[in-house]
C-alpha cells in the first residue's frame, strides 16, 4: 500500500463536483443577483461617431433648469446620464469632440463650464462665470426610459 491516501467517491452529473444540483444551484444564483441588481439607467447616451465625446447635460430639476457636465464617451460606447426615471419630457444635450469641436449644437441656451459642472440656471450665463451654448432639446415623450445615439447627424 502506498502511502494512506483515502480515494474519494465519484459524485453523479456531467463535472463530477455536484451535478445537476450545483448547476441549478449555480443558475439560481445568478438569477438572484440579476434580480437583486440596480435599477438601470433611465437616460443613457450611445455615441455612434468615430470620435470621443464630451457631453453635457441639462433637465429641469426642482423647479429650476439645471447643467451637468462632462461626461466623455468613447467611439461605439454608451453612457448612463440619468440613473433615475424620467421626470421631464425634455432632456438637453451639448456635446464637442476632445478639441472643442461642437458636435451636437441645438437651439436651447443654457451654461456649461470649462471643467466639470453643475450649474443651476440657465440665465446670465456670462456674467455667473460661466460659458452660453446651444443644448439640443430631446423630446422623449414622456416615457420613463430613454437612450439618444449620438450619430454625428444630430446637428
Amino acid at each position: 500500500m502506498r502511502g494512506s491516501s483515502v480515494r474519494r467517491p465519484r459524485l453523479p452529473g456531467p463535472d463530477r463536483r455536484g451535478g445537476p444540483v450545483r448547476a441549478y444551484l449555480t443558475a439560481s444564483a445568478f438569477l438572484a443577483c440579476l434580480w437583486a441588481s440596480p435599477a438601470r439607467a433611465e437616460f443613457t447616451v450611445c455615441n455612434q461617431t468615430l470620435d470621443v465625446v464630451n457631453l453635457a447635460v441639462g433637465q429641469e430639476v426642482d423647479q429650476a433648469f439645471q447643467t451637468d457636465g462632462w461626461w466623455t464617451i468613447g467611439a461605439n460606447q454608451c453612457v448612463d446620464v440619468i440613473r433615475e426615471e424620467l421626470s421631464n419630457r425634455y432632456v438637453y444635450l451639448y456635446a464637442t469632440d476632445v478639441f472643442g469641436n461642437v458636435m451636437l449644437d441645438g437651439s436651447t441656451e443654457m451654461c456649461i463650464d470649462k471643467r466639470r459642472f453643475t450649474i443651476r440656471g440657465i440665465d446670465r450665463c456670462w456674467q455667473r462665470g460661466h460659458i452660453l451654448a446651444r443644448f439640443v432639446e430631446v423630446d422623449t415623450l414622456e416615457q420613463l426610459r430613454w437612450t439618444f445615439f449620438l450619430t454625428g447627424q444630430n446637428r
